[in-house]
């Protein structure tokens, strides 16, 4: 019997957001909330708060299956995110997997159809699949593990430990976080949370909890963090205007502040350096803005079609350079959120039940959990991943089950 603990109900768990990256989305009111949680986490750390902050762990699990009861007709199905399509992808069958999908997906879908469905789950829940036939022994440091690689992350135990002996007899190995409700699948509400519960010994239920079980934040190191506070909080009240202006276009790819976003990314992609050079930084923006305009410009046979990228390039030009000193304290404001963000994450990761790595060339070095989910009645959830760790080699390694 499963029992879910949710924090809090939204739309459907499709994407969530880098923590810094909410002062692009949502502006001024963001970077309010990307203070508030990392002020919370950080009490949290701290020891200093008297009821728990809703955190979950992140697992690099891959694909999304979303798995349980249709509440349309009663019945259960398996699926990936694919089932929240404007024509949905809902697998009741072997037969409907093998219509839906190809591949590496359909075989792991077959395999979670076949165990998942025998655990008496109630309503509709979404986890990241772990592992189903690919697990593998490998040696680390002269000791033989267990470990599954389901995107980028290599996890690894102790061949001859418990969880060893229980992960070598499951035939999959999933983590729930989330929960759907409602009376129509393209209708349903989400609660962020974890699932307790199942004796499946043919399914492995990693836990999303994170277990703060002691105090890791001691003083002799908050001063330190608080400046961190402090200096995102000056950042952000100098830059607060022209955030607030890129918000409202976000969702125009032609946009300033939907390309900010896109450089960051670009940035963490194909930059081995730290972003600490706040001046250097919004150079390289400017730069890269002008050139995706231009790639889109050149790619237009005709003059009519080239003229809106034209003046998009035009107009997206004047803003950055009128708007030099704002856009630099924009660009710092993202910086700093992201130092706090990693100094968090440093303490957060030293609760471990499982060995994270990352395969190299010549063999395995440790790594981070991927981060974690946090979770706030009015702000929502956000994600607090190290993105100069983990997301950049979430961009360029290859995955084995896409």
């Amino acid at each position: 019997m499963f029992n879910f603990k949710g924090f809090l109900t939204q739309d459907k768990n499709t994407h969530l957001e880098h923590l810094e990256d909410d002062i692009i989305n949502r502006g001024a009111v963001g970077g309010d909330n990307a203070i508030n949680f990392l002020k919370s986490v950080r009490n949290m750390l701290a020891g200093t708060t008297g009821s728990k902050t809703n955190i979950t762990v992140k697992w690099d699990g891959a694909p999304a299956i979303i798995c349980g009861i249709n509440p349309e007709n009663g019945k259960f199905f398996v699926g990936t995110k694919s089932v929240f399509n404007k024509t949905p992808k809902i697998n009741y069958t072997v037969a409907d997997i093998r219509k839906n999908h190809g591949g590496v997906v359909a075989q792991k879908l077959e395999v979670c159809l076949a165990n998942l469905k025998r655990l008496n789950i109630k309503g509709i829940l979404q986890g990241d699949l772990l592992f189903t036939n690919d697990k593998k022994v490998i040696s680390i440091d002269g000791e033989k593990m267990l470990s599954f690689t389901p995107n980028t992350i290599t996890y690894a135990v102790p061949q001859n430990s418990g969880i060893g002996k229980r992960i070598a007899n499951a035939k999959m190995g999933i983590v729930f976080h989330t929960q759907y409700n409602g009376k129509k699948m393209d209708s349903l509400s989400a609660s962020f949370g974890t699932v307790t519960g199942s004796s499946n010994r043919n399914v492995f239920l990693a836990s999303a909890a994170y277990q703060d079980t002691a105090v890791l934040f001691p003083k002799s190191e908050l001063s330190k963090f608080d400046a961190q506070i402090r200096m995102a909080e000056g950042s952000l009240k100098k830059a607060a205007p022209i955030l607030n202006l890129m918000s409202k276009n976000i969702s125009d790819d032609l946009s300033i502040g939907y390309r900010l976003k896109t450089y960051f990314n670009h940035f963490i992609r194909n930059s081995n350096s730290s972003m600490d050079k706040v001046a250097v930084m919004q150079k390289q923006f400017r730069d890269y803005f002008e050139s995706v305009l231009q790639a889109e410009i050149d790619k237009r046979k005709t003059p009519a079609g080239k003229a809106k990228f034209i003046k998009a390039k035009a107009d997206g030009l004047k803003f950055i350079d009128s708007n030099k000193q704002a856009l630099y304290f924009a660009i710092a404001s993202h910086i700093t959120l992201g130092v706090a963000k990693t100094t968090l994450l440093q303490k957060m990761n030293q609760i471990q039940s499982i060995g994270n790595f990352i395969r190299t060339s010549t063999g395995y070095r440790v790594t981070a959990p991927e981060g974690y989910v946090a979770v706030d009645k009015v702000a929502g959830a956000i994600k607090l991943v190290d993105r100069l760790e983990f997301s950049r080699q979430n961009f360029t390694m290859p995955k084995g089950w896409n």
